[in-house]
């Protein structure tokens, strides 16, 4: 990879270490617990990290360790974090543009409607003006339910409707609550806008700034977007009936509540896992296989370049693309209506490869540094991390300090490593001088 791309992602990787370190530091202060002295380096880390990530895991009560300083560093990092995305996308845009030339600048340009050719400031600006507005009104809808319908003081029911609106669109998952969302399963005015600022969030801003611009022309949206937008409603669904049906006369989980408030909570906790963290149930008494369904939502995640982590929908629907040409028989990889390149191919495969990997790792350690905890809840809190959810079984906060030091560098690697590969491999140029012999090893 050229020096130049290398620089770019450095820049990038420094970026979130920088934030890692200024958030740990000042939730480390006396004035950001109610815990006399401050709290520990660790739980600092872990909570910094998980923010910064949008991410969710938490070792410690948001609304009851922490006071009104440090839920605000908190909801900073979340913020910072979520849009570190679009601005790391923004970055690598700049790269590539500065390598390809005339031609790509042209069709940033062209796409984000400015009239520069170097039209990267203003997508910026279009980006960070759509969440706020998004995070404007979900803020606005639950300031109204919270003040009207809980009878909360208008200051309290500010800061809850703005805390939990921000935690929504950038998917990170942190509530105030030491129940989280449970108290408000059957609630549709409080879920429904958080679950609607999760989807939104976790589209990626290549989609959402796509359909704004080209919403009555679908048949000339990119791969990208018409991919997220198909199949989106389709885990969503899928989730939601998946999670129905396991858990539907369980007495911990849905079994309690009317035939419509178990759709709604089977709908709101399908949304969730890709990739928010808030939870309307009790995540712990959910039956194992329903961990595992969950389990997969979590590593699939939501579209690229979004809040959402994962490996994320494309990547996938690739790798499925890439599986049926080879049962079908055919030659080319296509993928609604086009075919995917070579190089997204191998893209795609070391993605899912590096992915898996780490979270087998991952689990493999903590396995052997708490083994008591069970190998499905182990796995569900890697999945959860790697794939930025902050969905848990309750077992965070049990977590040996070398086990929580594992959760840490999982998130930390589940919010970068899957863009940085990606990227790595996507800027990547290395003239081939020569090539081997071809063979064909017997696979299977």
């Amino acid at each position: 990879m050229h020096s130049t791309h290398r620089n770019a992602i450095g820049r990038v990787v420094a970026g979130y270490l920088s934030a890692l370190v200024i958030g740990t530091g000042l939730l480390m202060t006396p004035a950001a617990t109610v815990a006399p002295g401050g709290i520990s380096l660790l739980s600092a880390l872990f909570t910094a990290t998980s923010a910064l990530s949008v991410t969710g895991l938490v070792v410690l009560d948001t609304g009851g360790d922490f006071t009104l300083f440090g839920q605000i560093v908190i909801l900073s990092l979340i913020q910072v974090g979520g849009l570190g995305v679009i601005l790391l996308t923004t970055l690598l845009a700049l790269v590539v543009a500065g390598r390809v030339g005339f031609r790509l600048r042209q069709s940033v340009a062209t796409e984000t409607k400015s009239g520069a050719i170097g039209g990267i400031k203003p997508m910026v600006l279009r980006v960070v003006s759509l969440t706020l507005a998004v995070e404007l009104a979900v803020a606005s809808a639950l300031f109204l339910r919270f003040l009207l319908h809980y009878d909360e003081t208008p200051a309290r029911a500010a800061w809850d409707a703005i805390f939990h609106a921000i935690s929504a669109f950038n998917n990170a998952g942190f509530g105030l609550r030491s129940d989280n969302l449970m108290r408000y399963v059957t609630d549709p005015l409080i879920c429904g806008p958080i679950a609607a600022a999760v989807i939104v969030g976790g589209l990626g801003y290549p989609v959402l700034i796509e359909l704004l611009h080209r919403y009555r022309l679908p048949l000339t949206w990119s791969m990208t977007t018409r991919a997220v937008v198909v199949f989106t409603p389709v885990l969503l669904i899928g989730g939601t009936v998946f999670i129905a049906a396991i858990e539907w006369n369980s007495p911990g989980t849905l079994g309690p509540l009317d035939w419509w408030g178990k759709i709604q909570a089977a709908a709101f906790q399908s949304t969730i896992t890709r990739t928010a963290g808030f939870n309307s149930i009790d995540i712990a008494q959910l039956h194992p296989v329903t961990w595992f369904g969950i389990d997969i939502l979590m590593f699939i995640g939501g579209g690229p370049a979004g809040t959402a982590g994962g490996v994320k929908i494309t990547t996938v629907l690739v790798l499925g693309a890439m599986a049926w040409t080879e049962i079908s028989g055919g030659r080319a990889v296509n993928l609604l209506g086009r075919r995917i390149s070579r190089s997204i191919h191998r893209q795609a495969t070391t993605v899912i490869i590096l992915a898996i990997g780490l979270i087998i790792a991952a689990t493999m350690v903590i396995m052997l540094d708490a083994p008591e905890l069970g190998f499905d809840r182990i796995l569900f809190e890697v999945i959860s991390a790697f794939g930025t959810v902050g969905l848990s079984t309750g077992i965070t906060a049990d977590l040996p300090p070398l086990s929580q030091v594992v959760i840490i560098l999982t998130m930390a690697a589940g919010r970068l490593g899957p863009v940085t590969v990606a990227s790595a491999l996507a800027l990547r140029s290395r003239p081939v001088r020569f090539e081997l012999p071809k063979e064909r090893p017997l696979i299977g």
